[in-house]
């Protein structure tokens, strides 16, 4: 009988043991919240923002479900009868894991998505220019941050029509909810400004200074006690208190267009992944003192990104290489990649998203959203700073996509095409911008691009096709505008990229 006592006694230690390691609780969760092994169940969703589609993957084995079609590509969409969705944007998924609200930018719009069914059950215009929609906690809401206005249209959960506003700063560029349920916290994309508000009495209670103007995510720690949010224009990444006074904790430099943040809880501890696109990488950090603990290369333009229902995996969407990531947590690497749709931006892991069935139904293939043309420029005079470059193909034009870096900062460029590989000869403008304080942009342009940047005569190099008259390729180039005219290139095509 002692013998049997001891071993129910060893067994029931380690039992408790186990449960105490398996560092339950991922976002947008509590700590106290049960982890979800990977399984077929399981869904990974990624808006795209030029092929107007949401990809849907099943992440274990990692491959495409299909698209879900929520608009038509350029030129369709400039029709004033189109009436599909524009630039799908921003993800959030409903506590129970059976909808989710993805936000179209331009055509001002929330579609409700049936996880079960990938069928849209409705669909909710809002005021200018949406950026992301959450549900509350107890699904009773949805927030949705109209970034073109000054104000968070508060929807019904249920029959998703507008309950009421709530009137913040001109700009608000995400939300996100403390686990348990108390505070929304609201982050600016035109001021330099993250308010706290409370969930239940829809009013601000709590104000935190960004070093800049412009955040575009933010996350917090399942734990309940810090929040993360990103500065894209300053490459930055800011740190504060969750609860009152909010104090300020940490800000690090975290490198030009840093895009998304989220947490990530595991055997080794509890981090923040950060997605930084001018470098395409993803930086890791630990959320205890801060301290870097691994750079990951992972493609072109990294955007959103969210953690597995186990914490053992997170899944990246990567803007200028149309595909999503697969990175190990506990390794740090990348361990697939899922080819997708056009210009992924917001991204979701929902755990059992799918309880029967194979979830393909109304999702079409990939089509002509996975056809693409990847280019990268250097800085002529050497060194490491690059551009990456997303030719998306819309039929009979194509999307310019440029995630530009190694710049100066707040100077004004011109991105064009230039005659010969060096840069050299009359540059015809494509663009025109001016870059952010961390001398990064992103840049677009829209036209039959594909053909002069990507053709050449067959059987001859580019020089040989110019020597003798036939060549009709030019060369992606980046140059400064100096008082209303073009000057000597900075950056040029990598000839590597000859077709």
């Amino acid at each position: 009988m002692k013998v049997t006592h001891r071993l129910a006694t060893a067994l029931a230690s380690s039992a408790l043991f186990m449960v105490q390691a398996s560092f339950a609780g991922q976002v947008p969760g509590a700590a106290s919240d049960a982890d979800i092994p990977i399984s077929h169940h399981d869904r990974v969703y990624a808006a795209e923002q030029f092929s107007n589609t949401v990809s849907v993957i099943d992440p274990a084995d990692n491959h495409l479900v299909g698209e879900i079609r929520l608009g038509d590509p350029s030129p369709a969409n400039f029709s004033p009868l189109y009436r599909g969705q524009l630039l799908v944007h921003g993800m959030g998924v409903s506590p129970d894991r059976r909808t989710l609200a993805v936000v179209s930018i331009g055509s001002n719009s929330v579609a409700f998505i049936d996880t079960q069914t990938n069928a849209v059950k409705h669909i909710t215009y809002v005021g200018r220019s949406p950026h992301e929609a959450f549900f509350t906690r107890d699904g009773s809401e949805v927030w949705v941050t109209v970034r073109g206005e000054n104000y968070i249209d508060v929807l019904d959960g249920k029959t998703f029509a507008e309950k009421t506003r709530i009137t913040v700063p001109n700009g608000p560029g995400m939300q996100i909810f403390s686990p348990d349920g108390k505070y929304g916290y609201v982050c600016s994309s035109f001021n330099p400004e993250t308010d706290v508000i409370s969930v239940a009495e829809h009013r601000i209670v709590g104000k935190v200074t960004q070093a800049s103007p412009f955040c575009p995510d933010l996350a917090a720690t399942p734990d309940g006690k810090q929040v993360w949010f990103t500065l894209k224009d300053v490459g930055k990444t800011q740190v504060f208190d969750a609860h009152a006074p909010f104090t300020l904790l940490k800000t690090l430099d975290t490198g030009p267009i840093t895009n998304h943040v989220n947490i990530v809880r595991n055997a080794n501890g509890t981090f923040a992944y950060v997605t930084v696109g001018g470098l395409n990488q993803v930086k890791v950090f630990r959320t205890d003192d801060f301290s870097q603990v691994a750079t990951i290369p992972v493609g072109s333009l990294p955007h959103g990104l969210w953690p597995s229902g186990d914490g053992t995996r997170i899944y990246v969407g990567l803007e200028n290489a149309d595909a999503v990531a697969v990175i190990d947590t506990l390794a740090n690497r990348v361990v697939a990649t899922v080819p997708i749709g056009q210009a992924p931006q917001a991204l979701v892991y929902v755990p059992n998203a799918v309880p029967e069935g194979d979830g393909t139904q109304n999702t079409e293939s990939l089509g002509l959203a996975g056809n693409a043309e990847h280019l990268t420029l250097r800085a002529v005079a050497g060194g490491t700073a690059s551009t990456t470059v997303a030719l998306f193909d819309q039929g009979l034009v194509q999307v310019l996509q440029a995630a530009v870096s190694g710049l100066q900062p707040k100077q004004p460029y011109v991105l064009g095409l230039a005659p010969h590989p060096d840069g050299s000869g009359s540059i015809e403008p494509l663009a025109s911008f001016k870059t952010n304080p961390a001398g990064a942009a992103i840049v677009n342009a829209l036209g039959q691009i594909r053909e002069v940047v990507t053709s050449n005569t067959a059987g001859t190099s580019a020089e040989k096709g110019a020597e003798a008259g036939t060549d009709k390729r030019r060369y992606l180039v980046i140059a400064p505008s100096v008082a209303g005219k073009i000057g000597a290139p900075v950056q040029v095509q990598m000839q590597e990229d000859a077709r």
